[in-house]
């Protein structure tokens, strides 16, 4: 711990960051190291910012701390005392999360479709793709072999189906503020789901057709509330929960849910 870290810590109480054992690397307005939680050392990433509160992020990457520029060390520790059972138990659910994997177009091969396993079942024939019955989805191609076409056709038709499911859900959110059906167009962002342009257009993920169509309806009804307020307002947290009262549910689900969705190589 250095002589900053020391100084600040509570009164009797040892400092959860790095203990003596680690060193942590610090370069002024960002430090790593390892935090004591619970009695068990986990890795922590710490930015200072031209913010005015604190917040902790936990995700795919770990635990990350966004602490204002001038905030006394003490402080941050306190708010992480605080907090510890919480980051304990959401460190604990990311490491029980699958992870991202690659699909490689064989049959047999599993991957989600509106939150639902299917598996692929590889064929030849012209191009063309087919949900049959039970959790079977048909991928056709004239030469089965070569995966890329596999792949190809498969990402393909799984677009067609988000655009096919999102842009009404879209003109339903929309209703709903008494606003006109945005414009819908899909994008291939991994770790935006949304985003809400000038003119009332939206893009969405089209990853998102892997997902529960509820976690699907939240990104929407969130980019619709975007329509009105181009920010993240208390303003705009009031248009979200009238159209999706469940969002903050939502939201941690969605962040676990996607870490572990499947990519499909070359497909953009």
């Amino acid at each position: 711990m250095d002589r900053r870290a020391a100084k600040d810590a509570l009164p009797g109480q040892l400092s959860l960051f790095d203990p003596p054992s680690h060193a942590a690397a610090d370069t002024g307005r960002t430090r790593s190291g390892l935090i004591d939680l619970a009695g068990r050392f986990a890795e922590y990433r710490l930015a200072r910012t031209r913010r005015r509160t604190l917040g902790i992020i936990i995700d795919a990457e770990g635990l990350s701390i966004r602490a204002p520029l001038r905030m006394p060390w003490r402080e941050i520790e306190a708010f992480v005392r605080d907090h510890e059972r919480w980051i304990v138990g959401k460190l604990d659910e990311w490491a029980r999360s699958p992870r991202r994997r690659y699909l490689l177009g064989t049959d047999g091969e599993a991957l989600p479709l509106f939150g639902a396993p299917v598996r692929l079942a590889v064929r030849e024939g012209p191009g063309a793709v087919r949900h049959e019955a039970g959790e079977r989805l048909a991928v056709y191609v004239p030469e089965p072999r070569r995966r890329v076409l596999v792949l190809a056709q498969l990402a393909h038709w799984l677009k067609r189906r988000a655009i096919e499911a999102l842009a009404p859900r879209a003109a339903h959110y929309a209703a709903q503020l008494a606003l006109a059906p945005p414009q819908v167009a899909l994008s291939s962002a991994r770790t935006q789901w949304g985003v809400c342009l000038a003119g009332g257009r939206i893009r969405l993920s089209w990853r998102l057709v892997h997902l529960d169509p509820a976690l699907a309806d939240y990104v929407v009804a969130h980019e619709v509330a975007h329509m009105i307020e181009m920010n993240h307002s208390r303003r705009f947290w009031y248009r979200v929960e009238t159209l999706y009262p469940g969002w903050r549910e939502a939201r941690e689900r969605l962040e676990l849910a996607g870490a572990s969705l499947p990519i499909i190589r070359g497909v953009h």
